[in-house]
């Protein structure tokens, strides 16, 4: 990979793709960083995003992937892509916004990378576009779903994106797809970083809840890894293949426990069936789109957070020499960054 091409990278200064601009640069990669607006840094992170904007083979640009033109002009001198732009949020009171961001918004960064002529694309998806997995067995890139039943708009959404940008591949884009699995780790408290909010609220005692006994398992990829695998797929990442970021694999209640070990202590656990997450995620969604109010969580998360999606890496590790921290180490991490953050405010 010749580093002295630009990579274009869309949604730069989000949670995956703020640590991925950082880790190009330090690898000696020139980036211009597109997102719809220049945020603040979040609490903590000041000195790091200053470091960011000041870097001398930084520059931002304002774009929008749904505007053709701001992104074609954004676009234009870059040798390479790496498009996490999309709409991840667990509600919008219009479901089309879903469609529009992670399907039409894709579309328009492929067309452009296409007229373009850019040499490679990377392209984040998720692991939910692989559908759950069996109780007991381990998915992979190979997997066919096992169920038509999508649990979310943002799970529709991204699995009609990737069967088209598969299609695109055919087409001659030079893509490769990456599917991060639950992302976490220290960077923006956002809904993309939903994993370390819980890890708060959990440490505090406010979310004590083992929905469905705790029993369902997830993988969880460190942020900093997902990241550093997006570099990877964009260095060593097979033309038209699919790669699987992530870490171990955990049910909730493995989780939990986990946090116990690294905090020293245990904390209050209150399983539950989902009936009751059910109820109140029902109720969110009702008012929601009644007066406009944000929903804390939506009935088909719970639904997604009750079924199995137990993943391996190989693949990444194999081809892309992509190499995870463990679950415990990534947790402490994490805690130790709260800490810091939660002492700043007192």
């Amino acid at each position: 990979m010749d580093k002295s091409g630009k990579v274009f990278v869309t949604g730069a200064t989000g949670f995956i793709g703020s640590s991925l601009t950082r880790q190009l640069l330090e690898a000696g990669y020139v980036v211009r960083g597109m997102s719809r607006s220049k945020p603040k840094a979040p609490p903590g992170a000041e000195d790091s995003l200053d470091a960011l904007w000041n870097h001398p083979n930084f520059e931002y640009v304002a774009g929008d992937i749904n505007d053709v033109d701001s992104l074609t002009r954004a676009m234009e001198g870059c040798r390479y892509a790496i498009s996490l732009a999309g709409y991840a949020r667990n509600f919008a009171r219009d479901p089309q916004v879903f469609h529009r961001i992670n399907v039409d918004g894709m579309r328009n960064v492929f067309a452009a990378a296409k007229k373009l002529e850019l040499e490679k694309i990377v392209w984040t998806s998720t692991i939910v576009t692989f559908g759950p997995t069996k109780k007991g067995e381990t998915g992979d890139e190979n997997m066919p779903r096992i169920t038509d039943k999508y649990y979310t708009e943002y799970e529709e959404s991204k699995s009609v994106a990737e069967a088209e940008a598969l299609q695109w591949v055919k087409k001659g884009l030079p893509l490769t797809i990456v599917n991060p699995t639950r992302v976490y780790g220290p960077g923006q408290l956002s809904e993309g970083n939903a994993m370390a909010a819980l890890i708060r609220d959990y440490r505090r005692g406010t979310a004590p809840f083992l929905l469905n006994f705790g029993k369902n398992v997830g993988n969880y990829g460190y942020v900093d890894d997902v990241a550093r695998g997006h570099m990877l797929a964009l260095e060593k990442g097979r033309i038209g293949e699919r790669y699987i970021l992530g870490g171990d694999n955990a049910s909730l209640l493995e989780l939990f426990r986990l946090i116990d070990k690294v905090d020293g202590r245990r904390h209050f656990k209150l399983p539950m069936y989902k009936f009751f997450p059910l109820l109140f995620a029902n109720s969110q969604k009702a008012w929601a789109l009644l007066t406009g109010f944000y929903p804390r969580i939506t009935p088909g998360w719970v639904r997604t957070f009750c079924v199995d999606w137990t993943y391996s890496c190989e693949k990444a590790k194999t081809e892309l020499g992509y190499d995870p921290i463990p679950l415990e180490e990534g947790l402490r991490r994490t805690c130790d960054w709260l800490d810091a953050l939660a002492a700043k405010k007192r």
